[in-house]
């Protein structure tokens, strides 16, 4: 009985729990974030405004359109793909907020026939 009435509170305080989601503070601004490059972490920069995204990654811009489904999701899509593979659209989610970074994760926007939808995460921190 007392092990159900635990189990009781601490779904009760858990459910009130929510991340804060201030997504509407990273529609624009600068951002860095680290990726891994062949097990070499890396730091790379992009400049985003309501339309648009420039990446600046070892030393070469790249440009992305910006469709915002909502305040917290967007899709991006290669202005100027060099393959196949770049051409696909990113479904990007801010997952949570924080003073100066959002945590999100991304995958393709549309999902590839027969294979596994990958999703992945990472940090952004806002620098301007």
């Amino acid at each position: 009985m007392r092990l159900l009435i635990c189990i009781c509170f601490l779904a009760l305080f858990s459910s009130c729990f929510q991340t804060e989601r201030n997504c509407s503070d990273y529609k624009t601004g600068t951002f860095e974030f680290s990726y891994l490059d062949n097990g070499v972490e890396k730091t790379a920069k992009f400049t985003r405004t309501e339309d648009y995204s420039i990446d600046f990654i070892e030393g070469k811009a790249d440009s992305s359109s910006v469709r915002w489904i909502n305040d917290c999701e967007f899709i991006l899509k290669k202005l100027h793909p060099k393959s196949t593979q770049e051409a696909k659209a990113i479904h990007m989610k801010i997952l949570n907020t924080t003073d100066n970074s959002y945590t999100f994760e991304y995958t393709y926007a549309v999902k590839e026939q027969n294979r596994p939808n990958r999703v992945e995460k990472g940090v952004a921190t806002k620098i301007d």
